[in-house]
């Protein structure tokens, strides 16, 4: 159950970064609404996961996956550029989120 919390904590902070993205700078009242509540939520999410995932592995996988979630959403919905160094830059978070959770279960 913990697990299924931190992805849904994720995909709800992805889509509060989205929103704020969408907001224009709070210049539209929708996205910027959404932008508060998905974020609110995301917190509760993560604050349930953190009762029996440790905080350093949860929080790194929130925010790593988070982070090349945002990116992607960027690069198709935003029209952003993928270039080589996003690409390498977004396989090393995943690799340090892999790493962080090899490590809890090898200690």
């Amino acid at each position: 159950m913990a697990w299924l919390q931190l992805s849904l904590a994720i995909l709800l902070e992805v889509a509060g970064t989205t929103s704020m993205k969408l907001s224009e700078g709070f210049t539209r009242p929708v996205p910027s609404v959404l932008l508060f509540v998905f974020y609110v939520l995301s917190f509760v999410f993560l604050t349930f996961a953190l009762k029996r995932i440790e905080v350093s592995v949860a929080y790194a996988i929130w925010a790593g996956v988070g982070t090349a979630l945002v990116t992607v959403v960027g690069i198709l919905f935003f029209k952003e550029p993928l270039g080589w160094l996003k690409m390498l830059s977004i396989a090393l978070i995943i690799a340090g989120v892999v790493g962080l959770q090899l490590s809890s279960q090898h200690s």
